[in-house]
């Protein structure tokens, strides 16, 4: 089999059914030491390693740059009690905050102004137990559904909503006043988080006015992070944070 290709592709659909080329799970996986060298160099084409008495092969999550914020609002914000998802998109941000603020009984709220992301995001908690308020809104009113100073955590990742039309994006001109409102919400000790995005499609206007209105942001009352991944394109995905003092 191994010399027909059999082999290589049979192992290859074992790993993939099995998270093995997942980007954001980590991943183990054992297999026998062989003894023959043939056998030992079609495992080392897939990772495995020799490792005492067996073959092991490790695959590590890739940082993105939604792993990224998700990481730091949890170690910085451990029993939310607030948590405001502003885009919901497919609810992978909003299953996250569900997750994060389930031992402390707090509440999740989510917007998004496309009702298809809402039903997204409602399919998605539905699947995996969680609930949260969702609301098909612009996130610039998010005043209307929350009182300033009691939330903890609210997150944006801006751009279009994955697997929908991209011609439907974000822009600055209600993205800005959406940010405003989120620190007016966000209690002191609060977390803004914010995802940037540019390319062909969508520009670069929105990332650099929102740029330009995070670098003007008083320091007595904040600290702001830009949190550039030095090696990766211009164009790739930029994670903000606002601390509110």
């Amino acid at each position: 089999w191994r010399r027909k290709g059999y082999g290589s592709y049979l192992l290859k659909e074992a790993l993939r059914a099995l998270g093995g080329y997942d980007r954001e799970q980590a991943t183990v996986f054992t297999a026998p030491l062989p003894t023959d060298p043939s056998e030992a160099a079609f495992w080392a084409k897939f990772e495995f390693q020799p490792e005492g008495t067996q073959l092991v092969r490790r695959r590590t999550p890739d940082l993105t740059a939604v792993r990224f914020v998700q990481d730091f609002l949890a170690a910085r914000l451990t029993a939310p009690r607030l948590c405001i998802d502003a885009t919901c998109g497919n609810g992978g941000d909003t299953a996250f905050l569900c997750g994060l603020s389930a031992a402390s009984g707090g509440r999740v709220l989510g917007f998004d102004i496309q009702p298809e992301a809402i039903a997204s995001t409602r399919a998605r908690l539905e699947t995996q137990g969680l609930a949260a308020e969702l609301f098909c809104d612009s996130h610039a009113n998010l005043l209307h559904h929350v009182r300033p100073g009691t939330a903890d955590i609210v997150m944006f990742n801006f751009g279009w909503l994955p697997g929908a039309d991209h011609r439907v994006f974000s822009t600055a001109d209600s993205s800005i006043p959406a940010l405003e409102a989120a620190l007016t919400a966000l209690r002191p000790g609060g977390v803004l988080s914010a995802i940037l995005y540019s390319g062909r499609v969508i520009g670069t206007g929105e990332k650099q006015s929102i740029l330009g209105w995070l670098r003007a942001l008083p320091l007595e009352k904040y600290t702001v992070l830009v949190c550039d991944f030095a090696n990766w394109a211009d164009t790739a995905p930029l994670p903000c944070l606002v601390l509110k003092k």
